[in-house]
């Protein structure tokens, strides 16, 4: 800066300030000793523009959303929700959080070992997870993330002004030895997918989660923040992280399970944390309609929606196209969730091929920051009878040899 300042002939604060504009912009980022460089693309381009553009008559497995079919009739909870809200209508001063919304997800947390705390509404899991994010941190911050991980996810930290820390990952979540460089190396938040991970269908193991809360309670400073965007799409047990760390929020979405349109998460953590998500909150929005907060309360409590056939559902459609591709020497993962991921080596030429051959998947730069090139297949309406057909197009995508038969760390 100071080399700058002297070349052009202005006061090194004058630099610093220009450097933090940059920076807080996006324009720029930071990695500490080794200096400042010009971001690859403006932190507010999304990755969603990675997607492909599908023509009439392609199957399209690209896109990350639930089974229509799966999904709950929403016209009865509505319908009482908004006649609760005729009888007693919702004005300016109401209390935010509908308290039996608050009741049922406080249930659902303690029942899946999540630590007490106060609950708080936003507006689907990437709001609630900005909001916790903006509570604690400043630009220039390193946030660990998954590597490969959700794209939306990856997109928000840069445009906070934040940077990216990689942390590969299993089929057991994030990798111990890589969480622990991160915090070593500054990171000051870590974010994790309990279950259902985007891309890679990662779910926390108990193993998995002993030893990462091993490493979190070296770094007690840590901003942990947990996503269980899975919850009640998935079979698989949940692990949490929460209370280790003195700064935690945990996060649960309404999307998967009972609509993406609803955009609505509830989340807990500790005092501090929530406080400050809420103080911000009514400086903003102020809250997330209580129409909306009462019939998910509703769905909830007349349990509109069967968890565990929800995820048999979905469990058999991965399984069998995992075992399809692996009948013809291609590698695939998916251990929980609607995803399968494909570790390709050529990303581009395999989408490219799958596309001509009627099929359109996701391309792995969506997800990817440092993580091996992949494809990732959205199962969640994918027939019997599609299964085979897939597979042999992938395999013949791939080429001969298949898949690489590696993890995605």
């Amino acid at each position: 800066m100071r080399e700058l300042a002297e070349r052009l002939g202005v006061n090194a604060n004058t630099v610093a300030a220009a450097y933090r504009t940059l920076r807080e912009r996006g324009v720029i980022e930071t990695a500490g000793r080794r200096g400042s460089r010009v971001r690859p693309k403006p932190a507010t381009t999304a990755r969603d523009l990675m997607r492909v553009e599908v023509p009439p008559g392609v199957r399209d497995l690209s896109e990350g959303s639930p089974d229509p079919a799966l999904l709950p009739a929403l016209a009865g909870a509505f319908a009482a929700a908004a006649a609760q809200g005729d009888r007693e209508p919702v004005l300016y001063g109401h209390a935010p959080v509908e308290p039996g919304l608050a009741r049922a997800a406080r249930a659902g947390l303690d029942a899946d070992g999540v630590p007490d705390g106060p609950v708080a509404v936003a507006s689907g899991a990437l709001d609630a997870i900005e909001r916790v994010l903006a509570a604690h941190l400043r630009p220039g911050d390193a946030v660990a993330v998954e590597d490969p991980g959700w794209g939306s996810l990856l997109d928000l930290v840069p445009a906070l002004g934040l940077r990216t820390v990689p942390v590969g990952l299993d089929g057991e979540g994030p990798l111990p030895d890589d969480v622990r460089e991160a915090l070593a190396g500054g990171a000051r938040a870590l974010i994790v997918t309990d279950r259902a991970q985007n891309p890679t269908g990662a779910a926390l193991s108990a193993a998995r989660a002993r030893v990462l809360r091993s490493v979190l309670a070296a770094h007690p400073e840590t901003l942990l923040i947990e996503d269980d965007h899975g919850h009640h799409i998935v079979d698989v047990p949940l692990h949490p992280l929460a209370g280790t760390t003195r700064s935690w929020a945990f996060v649960r979405s309404a999307a998967k399970a009972y609509g993406p349109d609803l955009r609505l998460a509830v989340l807990t953590g500790d005092t501090v944390t929530l406080d400050r998500v809420r103080g911000r909150q009514r400086l903003g929005p102020g809250w997330v309609s209580l129409i909306v907060q009462r019939a998910v309360a509703r769905l909830w409590s007349e349990g509109a929606v069967d968890p565990a056939a929800v995820a048999a559902s979905y469990g058999r459609r991965r399984d069998a196209l995992i075992g399809a591709l692996a009948r013809r020497g291609v590698a695939a993962y998916g251990p929980s969730g609607m995803n399968v991921w494909v570790p390709v080596p050529d990303e581009t030429g395999a989408v490219a091929r799958l596309l001509h051959a009627g099929w359109a998947v996701a391309p792995g730069a969506r997800f990817r920051l440092n993580a091996p090139p992949g494809i990732r297949v959205t199962v969640s309406t994918l027939t019997g009878d599609e299964i085979e057909p897939l597979s042999e197009a992938v395999a013949t995508a791939l080429g001969p040899a298949g898949g690489p038969a590696r993890t995605y760390a």
